[in-house]
């Protein structure tokens, strides 16, 4: 059995680059999409063996620190409408890169 070692470093090289534009196109858009004034909130899941459950009280004290933030924002409404269509941009980085990635895999045979 013979390893093409080039052929292995090719793969390397690539799947390190795709991973790193991926997550770091990723983390930029969350820090635009917070910055424009739109952060990302989850609702707290809640299992029956979960260790933390989130109270009522814990939920609406977090909900109006949110809010309390998102008041502080120094950014005027065209600064934040860019900082939006940024952190979009950078989504469509993160799925066109996702996309390629697939498509290079079903059709580079």
């Amino acid at each position: 059995m013979i390893i093409d070692w080039e052929a292995f470093l090719h793969v390397f090289v690539a799947a390190l680059v795709g991973a790193v534009v991926v997550v770091g196109f990723y983390a930029l858009g969350l820090r635009l999409l917070v910055r424009g004034g739109r952060p990302p909130v989850v609702a707290p899941a809640e299992f029956t063996d979960a260790i933390t459950v989130l109270t009522d009280k814990q939920r609406r004290r977090a909900t109006k620190a949110a809010a309390k933030a998102a008041a502080k924002n120094p950014l005027s409404e065209e600064q934040k409408r860019l900082s939006l269509i940024a952190a979009f941009a950078c989504f469509g980085v993160c799925a066109a890169a996702v996309l390629g990635a697939l498509l290079l895999i079903l059709f580079n045979h």
